[in-house]
C-alpha cells in the first residue's frame, strides 16, 4: 500500500502514511486516525457560534439551565463571555 499523502512511498506509520509525510508537521493532521483507543476529542462537532445575547440568569437556577438547553439544541456555545456569574454577585455584595 502507497502513502495516502505523497503515493510515491509505502505506508510505514499510522494514518497510511509514510515516514516522511507522518513526521512533516501539517500533514499527520489532515489524516485522521481510525483507532478506537486514539484520544477522543471533548468537543465532538467543534465550536459552535456564540450566542447572540448573554444571560443574566444566575448560575445553577433554572432559568439558566433553560437557557443552556436552548443553546445546545441550537448547537451554540453554552456559555457567553458576558453571561452572568457568581464573582459578579460577590463583587456586589462586597464579600470578594
Amino acid at each position: 500500500m502507497m502513502c495516502r499523502h505523497c503515493g510515491r512511498a509505502p505506508t510505514s506509520r499510522p494514518r497510511g502514511l509514510c515516514w516522511s509525510c507522518y513526521y512533516t508537521p501539517g500533514v499527520r493532521q489532515l489524516y485522521p486516525t481510525a483507532s478506537k483507543y486514539a484520544r477522543q476529542s471533548d468537543d465532538f462537532f467543534g465550536l459552535g457560534e456564540l450566542p447572540a445575547v448573554p444571560t443574566s440568569a444566575r448560575p445553577g437556577s433554572p432559568e439558566k439551565v433553560a437557557i443552556l438547553e436552548q443553546r445546545a439544541s441550537r448547537r451554540q456555545r453554552l456559555w457567553h463571555p458576558a453571561d452572568a456569574s457568581l464573582d459578579s454577585e460577590s463583587r456586589l455584595l462586597g464579600i470578594a
